[in-house]
């Protein structure tokens, strides 16, 4: 798949854009702070319907308007499609497919990219969000429906926690107010067969894609670090005993130390132990207010050479790995995706790199259908991906001869 033309229209500090794509390497040139960057998110937010620098739409919605416009034409297999996201200030962002109306959800069955960033570095450096948004982002382009899934998940999980902390409320009350108390804790037995449920099914598919990332891991961080040394994955569960003492439900204090392992798993057992967590842990999850086990508290392993990547890489094994990672997403997007190869987006990452990562990962890109860099400097960028270049200056393309 390649994007062949792309309009923004109040996206950032675009006004009005409108560029024209091929295939191959395109390069978009431009100091920090011009919109390098705001214009290949773009293209990112219509396949994951997330920004990497950014969790609110509103900040991509230029100043003083009030909506935002991204529109693309995207070609794959002699077919054209067009693609159109509104973004709101005010209501329900829409979408459109050949100008008749789409869910939002629906867009990642019709757009896929993969983004490089220096945010990526974090993946390994960084708390378990950042690693479980790489999973689900990652398993909704491969099978749209879990955006729904998802966002069912999170609503559900939103209820739960008002429940407990308003139980939490109650402690210490009279006991006629206490018996309040354990009527409105009873509808918990509903809420949590609705959390096992959804959560289940997350728990499942990312257990099922880390299997199918492994293999690509393995061979794309020999391939961006020039050695060999055993990267692997695993998926570290709190429902089977990783736990969290941070103060809110994102889980990303867990000490996940010495949890059983989640492998060979299947929807029935993961069922089965998500209930059994919910019973063990009602009282503590009472006290403090908050559900503490779930997707929502689990955390993807970086394993590297029977070591724990997070603690133990260097800064160079670390930035390697968290190449491998999106590599590999770009593999298995190729391998199973029905629309092809995914967009590959390089911003600023060539500046962060040394010269032999530079030139490796320009050979593990080099032949994806459509690749988009961004450079404040051109040197940075490998010859091979630097000669069709466009320059950006303050939301302006400025195509160059």
């Amino acid at each position: 798949m390649i994007v062949a033309e792309l309009e923004l229209h109040d996206f950032r500090n675009y006004a009005d854009a409108r560029i024209e794509l091929g295939p191959g390497p395109r390069l978009f040139l431009g100091p920090n702070g011009q919109g390098k960057t705001n214009l290949v998110e773009s293209i990112v937010y219509l396949s994951t319907l997330s920004s990497h620098r950014v969790s609110s739409d509103q900040a991509l919605i230029r100043r003083g308007a009030e909506a935002a416009i991204v529109r693309a034409r995207l070609e794959h297999a002699g077919r054209s499609v067009l693609v159109e996201l509104q973004l709101n200030r005010q209501g329900a962002n829409r979408a459109q497919l050949n100008r008749g109306a789409l869910k939002p959800r629906e867009l990642p069955r019709h757009v896929a990219a993969v983004l490089f960033a220096p945010e990526d570095l974090a993946l390994v450096r960084g708390e378990p969000s950042g690693r479980r948004r790489y999973l689900d982002e990652l398993a909704v382009q491969l099978s749209p429906r879990l955006a729904g899934v998802q966002s069912d998940y999170d609503r559900v999980l939103r209820q739960r926690n008002t429940l407990l902390k308003s139980a939490r409320g109650l402690r210490g009350a009279r006991a006629t107010e206490a018996d309040g108390d354990e009527r409105q804790l009873s509808t918990l037995d509903l809420w949590d067969e609705r959390l096992v449920a959804l959560g289940s099914e997350l728990v499942a598919a990312r257990l099922d894609l880390v299997e199918r990332l492994r293999p690509g891991i393995a061979r794309d961080y020999a391939a961006v670090a020039g050695a060999e040394h055993e990267a692997t994955l695993g998926l570290r569960l709190s429902i089977l005993g990783a736990t969290g003492e941070g103060d809110d439900d994102s889980g990303d204090s867990a000490d996940t130390a010495g949890a059983p392992s989640a492998e060979g798993l299947d929807r029935a057992a993961i069922e089965e132990a998500f209930r059994a967590a919910l019973a063990a842990r009602r009282r503590e999850e009472r006290d403090r207010g908050i559900t503490l086990v779930g997707p929502h508290r689990d955390d993807l392993v970086l394993v590297l050479n029977g070591l724990p990547a997070r603690g133990y890489a260097s800064h160079g094994e670390s930035w390697s790995f968290a190449l491998a990672l999106k590599l590999a997403a770009a593999g298995l997007l190729r391998a199973e995706s029905p629309i092809g190869d995914p967009v590959v987006i390089l911003d600023d990452v060539f500046a962060e790199l040394d010269q032999s990562r530079r030139g490796r990962l320009a050979t593990a890109i080099a032949d994806y259908e459509q690749v988009l860099i961004t450079a404040a400097v051109e040197a940075d960028v490998p010859p091979e991906l630097a000669g069709d270049a466009v320059r950006i200056r303050a939301g302006r393309i400025e195509e160059r001869p």
